[in-house]
Parts: C-alpha cells; sequence; structure tokens
C-alpha cells in the first residue's frame, strides 16, 4: 500500500504562488505515475496535471496549463505542482494521486485510473 502525504497548502492572494510536494512512501516510486486532482465543495473531483514515471512526460488542464507545473524527484520520492498566477476560482483541496504504470511516458487523466491517494491540501486564493 503506498502512502502519499501532501503539504505546501495555505492562503495566498490572487496572483501569488504556492508550491504544493507530495511525498510517497514506497521504495518503488519510479514505478508509479503521479497525479494532480482538485475538488471543491459539491463538485466532482478535477484533473489538474500529470507526469510520467520518467518525469519526462506531463499534461495539464486547460484551466492551469501555462500557470503550473508538475515535476517529481525519484529519489526523493515526491511529485511537486508549482502553482503561478493563481485565483480565486483555483480555491480548492488538492489532491495527489498515484498509479502503477507499465509504460515510461503514458500520464493518466482520470481518477478511477488511480490507485492511490493523498488526504488532501487546502489552497485558498482571494482576491
Amino acid at each position: 500500500q503506498v502512502q502519499l502525504v501532501e503539504s505546501g497548502g495555505g492562503l495566498v492572494q490572487a496572483g501569488g504562488s504556492l508550491r504544493l510536494s507530495c511525498e510517497a512512501s514506497t521504495r518503488t516510486f519510479e514505478s508509479y505515475a503521479m497525479g494532480w486532482f482538485r475538488q471543491v465543495p459539491g463538485k466532482e473531483r478535477e484533473f489538474v496535471a500529470a507526469v510520467s514515471r520518467s518525469g519526462d512526460g506531463t499534461s495539464y488542464s486547460v484551466s492551469v496549463e501555462g500557470r503550473f507545473a508538475i515535476s517529481r524527484d525519484n529519489f526523493k520520492n515526491t511529485v511537486y505542482l508549482q502553482m503561478n498566477g493563481l485565483m480565486p476560482e483555483d480555491t480548492a483541496v488538492y489532491y495527489c494521486a498515484a498509479v502503477s504504470s507499465q509504460s515510461y511516458t503514458q500520464r493518466y487523466y482520470r481518477t478511477g485510473d488511480y490507485h492511490h491517494w493523498g488526504q488532501g491540501a487546502q489552497v485558498t486564493v482571494h482576491s
């Protein structure tokens, strides 16, 4: 069982930046593709960003592309989400997720693709 622990959430003014981190408790972190999702009350969890096992392949939702950047450090068992140009509509609980993948390049976009989830980190952007 892989445990994922997010950190780095908080309160920030519109236009500001935050970096979320997600550390995984596994000796085989490099075998997992990783993703970030977010959820607001009353709405479904939505895809934000994904990174392949190797870290070379990344994908973003249209709403965050150009502002957010996902990356990973396989030596630290950690995936990051750098969020710049934050807007009030980015306010949500952010979740990291992991899925064991045979492919070094594939990214995954659906919540159902992922087998392991963190507890979530609140990000609040005020205007």
